[in-house]
């Protein structure tokens, strides 16, 4: 048994409220607690990716970390029910006169609840697998699935796709409109470290889908090809959504320098029928650059018939019968299928 380690917290009155508080002690995190008369302590790092267990808030007698939500027994340290093999180190206390202590010496040990590694988590192949160049498009345009409507992108993106695959290279196409995904947690926003790869959603909701966008990034496509509407002058609410979501990717490089994106290419394409094609090309360029893609040469094509363009079946019609605009839209495929192979040649 380890030997006590009793450290003074201070006066009980002064402790008390908030019910929930962080506190460190010569070095030692820890989650004191307050309720219905009785103060309990148990590790202050949650076992998830180390949250600060102690600035959460109580519900009942569990913790809930501020970081995602994971929820520990204020007193026993174990998980919520569902969940009580993990358990956090418990923390004696007692209180002397009208002061509180805490014996720094864990009563036990920290216990995680075993799963296999989520599948995304798996290292990045230092070579590239031999076979033909993988693009894959991904299409944002928002539609109501049960009457599915002409798009104007999507069609450009179909058009790409099969050149692509006449240039002999495998395909993909993702449409975000039939993925069920949650939207951003905003976890960076409490602590950088809450952002984790893969995003937390995708580890903790099986339901959520965008692992599929995930795993078309980093491990499968050596060409991404993204098309979009513009909506009141931005991409698509889709495109958004799912731009917020792989804030995961980019934070790897500041959390571990570790880039998860390499010698990949990404183009655009991008339609609208009111005009703000340079902004929203500017937009995704500096996004995905961030992420670590590069680019082919001229690395989006566009059509905007104009601020007055509001006779959108007109518009459709226009993509839709417009042959110049397929043909830039294989052009692109060719571009971009190219730039990829300079970088296998490397």
């Amino acid at each position: 048994m380890k030997r006590a380690r009793w450290y003074d917290l201070g006066p009980a009155g002064e402790l008390k409220h908030p019910a929930l508080r962080q506190v460190i002690c010569d070095g030692v995190k820890i989650a004191l607690s307050y309720r219905k008369g009785i103060f309990a302590a148990v590790s202050g790092e949650c076992n998830h990716v180390k949250g600060p267990i102690g600035k959460g808030r109580l519900k009942g007698d569990y913790a809930v970390c501020p970081w995602h939500g994971w929820m520990f027994h204020r007193k026993t340290g174990r998980g919520q029910p569902g969940y009580e093999k993990a358990c956090l180190p418990r923390h004696e206390v007692k209180l002397k006169g009208a002061r509180v202590f805490v014996n720094l010496a864990a009563e036990n040990r920290r216990e995680h609840e075993i799963h296999p590694p989520h599948p995304l988590a798996r290292p990045i192949p230092a070579r590239r697998a031999p076979g033909p160049i993988r693009v894959a498009g991904i299409s944002t345009t928002a539609m109501e699935k049960a009457n599915p409507r002409y798009s104007t992108s999507e069609d450009l993106l179909n058009t790409a796709l099969r050149h692509a695959s006449s240039l002999g290279a495998q395909t993909r196409l993702i449409k975000l409109n039939n993925l069920r995904f949650n939207s951003c947690g905003g976890f960076y926003s409490k602590d950088e470290h809450a952002c984790t790869w893969p995003c937390t959603f995708t580890q903790m909701d099986p339901k959520d889908q965008l692992d599929k966008v995930y795993e078309a990034l980093v491990f499968w496509a050596d060409v991404v090809l993204v098309a979009t509407p513009v909506r009141w002058g931005n991409p698509s609410a889709l495109y958004l959504k799912m731009a917020e979501r792989l804030n995961c990717i980019e934070n790897q490089l500041l959390l571990e320098g570790r880039a998860l994106i390499k010698n990949k290419t990404a183009a655009f394409i991008i339609t609208g029928g009111q005009d703000n094609v340079q902004a929203v090309s500017g937009n995704m360029m500096t996004f995905f650059s961030s992420l670590g893609f590069c680019f082919p040469r001229f690395p989006f094509i566009a059509t905007s018939r104009g601020w007055f363009a509001e006779d959108m079946e007109r518009n459709n019609e226009f993509v839709k019968h417009n042959a110049r605009l397929h043909k830039e839209a294989r052009e692109l495929a060719r571009r971009s299928i190219e730039s990829a192979r300079a970088f296998l040649k490397r």
